[in-house]
């Protein structure tokens, strides 16, 4: 590598070669590309079976990024990223939709049970955040617990669930931003007749909107923490002043009927509206920056997630109470309560406070989002390039640039109702594989675990999963509640049937998830069932991006982690070999590479490198 080279590659410019997209045996010419794909049967069952391990995940990888990032962060900061992630275009936005629609005054027990579902996966990412510190968040996770395909599929979804849920944050950006100026909400989007309904409304703020936020997330990780300190602290306020103003003008009278659609419509709520506590994972992806992850990672999403869910029930609470759900306007509807209660100066601070709730969510999301394609990059899963992180900055500006570029062009076409269905099942769907890794973590280690206790955990997770499914489903379909019976004694039976005859394996070093296999089983089956509550729409385009997903795991993915996974001892790290810098790690922010290990237990016993099938040991 000469010096030109090492300089680009150190800095983490645009500039890219050949070796940056295609890095691999399989890749170098097309005959050894048509060889590969006639091995795809076999190497997919490499991969598979194939599980990464702490040590690895947390210091290997990172040496194909060039450089560090910058360790900055404390749970203050995490906080505070909390609040900047979440609250934004979900509380303000799919409130108002989702009462009209589905929920009626009982919104605010959709909001509960969202709540509740979010809990429990913030219990599952905040042990993992803590044992295993990389930017990778659940993709890592669940590369070092289920496997590389496994890791893809949720790779997937995740940059999928970042696309889509950036996008409908500048949607809504726009909807809030014209309400301001006293506009109808769509009075700024550009009506195209020739296209389908749900993509003929053409959005060029968004666009804007995304770009700007990009340059702020690229210049700083540091500076974005404190812009979003900034703007949520106003946010916040003007949420305060939406709770007691919205009270002091309530109705109770407006909450009658309070179940206008049932049950099944706050569940069908509750599974659009998950949408709103969507981003808490964006907490996780901050490891590497972090001072100390394992105090500021847990404080920093149960104090942020604990408050949400309550400042949540409030406002949903309040705006039920202040105007009657059945004239509850779609796009802005605290806004546009608050100037039918009489109240017109407040609709502008509303929508105001909106904007800048829904700005902090696009900053922290973009910020989240490219760590994630970074450390997927790292394990070559998507070219190498993704995984560069410029050395004055210390953040990866190649997977920011490309992440918004490909966020506008979703955002310009696409409407709120068609992003934020899709959204929520692809994070129902992740969080589900989280408390999956979870169970699977604490019952098995390689040699350790037994045959035995091995595959009667595999056999208890598939019972439990699929009673979960069976739950669902009968939910969907019936009325009646004999199923119910069967298929939640089943959960019951699987679950116990695991606390008491699979014995936990692994002890969590610094915070672990309580209650360990009942929480993490609970998180499952609500996960499920809410994906469940879903219309046939929207798992139909759910099934289509799948499809699209593992079309390029078969073409691409998997031959370029296969290759990588085999090459001889020692020529992991030429792939990109680290480079000597006059300035030291700590000096950066950073730690010194010879520290980094310190974060994870390197004893054998805790290094898993396959998940044996059952009748393998």
């Amino acid at each position: 590598m000469g010096v030109a080279e090492k300089t680009r590659r150190r800095r983490g410019c645009l500039e890219c070669s050949k070796e940056d997209f295609v890095t691999g045996e399989s890749f170098e010419s097309w005959g050894n590309y048509k060889r590969a794909l006639t091995q795809t049967g076999p190497r997919f069952k490499d991969r598979l079976l194939a599980r990464s391990d702490e040590v690895a995940e947390v210091q290997d990888l990172r040496l194909r990024s060039e450089n560090d990032m910058k360790r900055t962060l404390t749970w203050w900061d995490l906080t505070w990223f909390g609040f900047g992630a979440v609250i934004g275009a979900g509380i303000f936005v799919l409130t108002g939709q989702e009462a009209r629609e589905n929920a009626g005054p009982a919104i605010v027990l959709s909001y509960v049970v969202s709540g509740l579902s979010a809990m429990l996966s913030v219990f599952c990412y905040t042990e993992f955040a803590v044992e295993i510190p990389v930017a990778g968040g659940s993709f890592a996770y669940l590369r070092v617990e289920l496997g590389d395909f496994a890791a893809f599929i949720a790779a997937a979804n995740i940059v999928l669930e970042g696309l889509i849920g950036a996008a409908a944050v500048a949607r809504t950006w726009t909807s809030y931003f014209a309400t301001l100026l006293n506009q109808q909400p769509n009075e700024f989007r550009i009506h195209v007749s020739s296209l389908a309904n749900n993509y003929n409304m053409l959005d060029p703020i968004a666009v804007v909107v995304l770009a700007l936020t990009a340059m702020l997330a690229m210049r700083s990780t540091r500076a974005t923490s404190y812009l979003n300190w900034i703007a949520t602290a106003i946010n916040m306020g003007v949420i305060l002043f939406v709770i007691v103003a919205a009270f002091a003008h309530a109705n109770t009278e407006n909450l009658k009927p309070f179940l206008p659609y049932g049950p099944k419509g706050v569940f069908r709520a509750a599974a659009v509206i998950y949408f709103a506590y969507g981003g808490y994972d964006a907490i996780a992806t901050m490891a590497e920056e972090t001072k100390n992850p394992s105090r500021d990672i847990p404080l920093g999403l149960l104090v942020s997630m604990s408050a949400i869910t309550v400042i949540y029930c409030l406002m949903a609470l309040a705006l039920c109470m202040m105007q009657s759900y059945k004239v509850l306007n779609e796009d802005a509807a605290f806004s546009i309560a608050f100037g039918a209660a009489g109240m017109h100066w407040a609709k502008y601070l509303v929508a105001l406070g909106a904007l800048k709730g829904m700005t902090t969510v696009l900053m922290v999301g973009t910020v989240s989002q490219a760590r994630y394609i970074t450390h997927i990059a790292r394990t070559h899963m998507i070219p190498s390039w993704f995984a560069l992180v410029n050395e004055y900055t210390g953040t990866p500006i190649n997977a920011t640039l490309v992440m918004t570029a490909a966020t506008a062009c979703v955002a310009f076409f696409s409407s709120l109702g068609v992003l934020s269905s899709l959204l929520s099942v692809s994070t129902l769907f992740i969080f589900m594989m989280m408390a999956v890794a979870l169970l699977v973590r604490r019952h098995y280690v390689k040699g350790q675990t037994s045959q035995t206790q091995l595959q009667l955990l595999i056999f208890l997770l598939i019972v439990i999963v699929c009673s979960s499914v069976a739950t669902s489903v009968y939910w969907a379909v019936s009325d009646g509640w004999v199923g119910y019976v069967v298929s939640i004694a089943v959960w019951l039976m699987a679950t116990g049937g695991m606390a008491g005859f699979v014995p936990q394996q692994r002890t969590p070093k610094v915070w672990g998830v309580p209650l360990v296999p009942w929480l993490p089983s609970l998180s499952i089956a609500i996960n499920v069932f809410l994906m469940g509550s879903l219309d046939s729409h929207t798992f139909a385009r759910f099934g289509i991006c799948t499809a699209v997903m593992l079309i390029y795991y078969v073409l691409f993915g998997l031959h370029a982690t296969y290759d990588v996974a085999h090459l001889p001892s020692g020529k992991d790290n030429e792939l990109v070999k680290p480079l000597p810098s006059s300035t030291s790690d700590v000096e950066n922010g950073g730690e010194s590479r010879s520290t980094i290990s310190s974060h994870v237990d390197q004893s054998e016993s805790q290094r898993n490198i396959s998940l044996p099938l059952p009748g393998q040991q």
